[in-house]
């Protein structure tokens, strides 16, 4: 299997807006999001199909993304945080956490731009957040 975009933002040689991370688990911003705060989490190990993470490591990624959910709600003003798992555009299972007001935020045909500042920014407000 190539080395997909997220593994090569594991090892460093690309940088990403990290929020959270531990041994196994990573979340960084989407620099194409559908709102700000818009993050992915990812496991490490590069496996390309969600289901087909062992129970372990789906289990973690999902207790993983509920507490870096709980950080995006109280650094980004919003309704709810929204859940997707597509699996077409990156071949490594990852969870969309989209702070959402309408269900029109989680159209992935609605991308967002936003400067360098505006997503060092949204990134600080969730770091400061997130409690492991």
């Amino acid at each position: 299997m190539e080395t997909s975009i997220f593994s090569k933002i594991v090892k460093g040689e690309i940088e990403a807006y990290k929020i959270a991370e531990d041994d196994r688990f990573l979340a960084f911003l989407d620099v194409f999001p559908t709102a700000k705060g818009h993050t992915l989490v990812i496991p490490k190990q590069q496996v390309d199909y969600i289901f087909d993470l062992d129970d372990a490591l789906y289990l973690g990624l999902m207790a993983f993304s509920k507490n870096v959910a709980a950080a995006i709600e109280k650094a980004v003003p919003c309704k709810r945080v929204g859940v997707a798992v597509v699996g077409l555009e990156v071949p490594h299972a990852h969870v969309h956490l989209i702070p959402i007001n309408s269900m029109q935020d989680m159209n992935f045909s609605n991308k967002k731009t936003f400067s360098k500042e505006e997503f060092e920014e949204v990134a600080n407000k969730i770091r400061t957040e997130y409690h492991s």
